[in-house]
């Protein structure tokens, strides 16, 4: 089965007028070279992986997504192509459907060269401890590289859900999973991830138009600093905005390279093609 495809496109010129300069706050100039698949270390976790993540859950919900609507085999292309172009981080989630697809691209690969992300809705201790065993069972590994709460809006979560932390911190001293973390959904819940010694991992919604966030650039920015500072892996979502940006790829990573902030950041590819122009963008923004 043919995983590589060459591309046609071209890919569209930079031009930034359209942004105000509140949408850039806290990016500064390029002054390096990027690529999708350089190795990067997540915070303080020592995981290496691709700086580019390949997200599995454009609009994610009901365990559906873009990415699973492609079929088993076809996501799984999907992923294996990115593999053989050097990406290494699969993200997924038990609310996107996508853990089948996964653990068919696994059967594929070396197991340790992928980092393997989901994300758990659990906000209960014995949920969480259910969740891992069938994740375990559904992507067909003996552990997860990275496990999430999923979707966190609580401003105090870090108290209210300690139970499912406290499960998730056993499972990393057990093994199972090499590091946990969260994904916010409200500034209020972003602050306290900021705040939370147990964050090791957090997953924030970033774009330089503030679509599908959780509260403006600059202010999300600033909190992601924060994250920085402590030591968190920092991993940009919404890079597009939800698709708000897609017509403006260029643009909206070189925004997430230029904020210095970021581990690495997840884009849904949806077409092979597609995840081929964007793996040829990250690198032409910085070049």
């Amino acid at each position: 089965m043919r995983r590589r495809e060459f591309i046609t496109r071209t890919a569209c010129g930079l031009g930034a007028a359209w942004l105000g300069s509140k949408s850039w706050a806290g990016a500064v100039p390029l002054s390096r070279s990027y690529s999708a698949t350089e190795t990067v270390v997540l915070g303080q976790t020592g995981i290496h992986t691709s700086r580019l993540a390949m997200g599995t859950g454009t609009v994610g919900t009901g365990h559906h997504s873009h990415q699973t609507a492609l079929g088993i085999q076809g996501l799984a292309d999907l992923l294996l192509q990115g593999y053989d172009h050097g990406l290494r981080f699969f993200d997924s989630a038990d609310s996107y459907g996508s853990h089948p697809h996964v653990a068919h691209a696994l059967k594929s690969v070396p197991r340790d060269k992928i980092t393997l992300l989901t994300k758990s809705w659990a906000r209960e201790p014995d949920a969480m401890r259910a969740d891992l065993d069938r994740f375990r069972q559904e992507l067909d590994t003996d552990y997860l590289d990275i496990v999430l709460m999923h979707c966190l809006e609580e401003a105090d979560w870090t108290t209210k859900y300690r139970g499912v932390m406290d499960v998730l911190s056993e499972a990393r001293e057990k093994g199972i999973i090499r590091a946990h973390g969260c994904s916010c959904h409200t500034l209020q819940a972003l602050r306290a991830a900021a705040k939370s010694p147990w964050v090791q991992v957090d997953f924030a919604r970033i774009n330089p138009i503030g679509s599908h966030m959780d509260g403006d650039p600059e202010t999300v920015v600033s909190v992601l600093r924060e994250m920085k500072a402590a030591g968190k892996a920092v991993v940009g979502m919404k890079i597009l905005g939800q698709g708000d940006m897609r017509d403006r790829v260029n643009q909206a990573v070189k925004y997430a390279l230029s904020l210095g902030v970021l581990d690495a950041f997840t884009i849904g590819a949806e077409s092979r093609p597609e995840q081929l122009d964007l793996i040829q963008r990250i690198a032409a923004v910085s070049a």
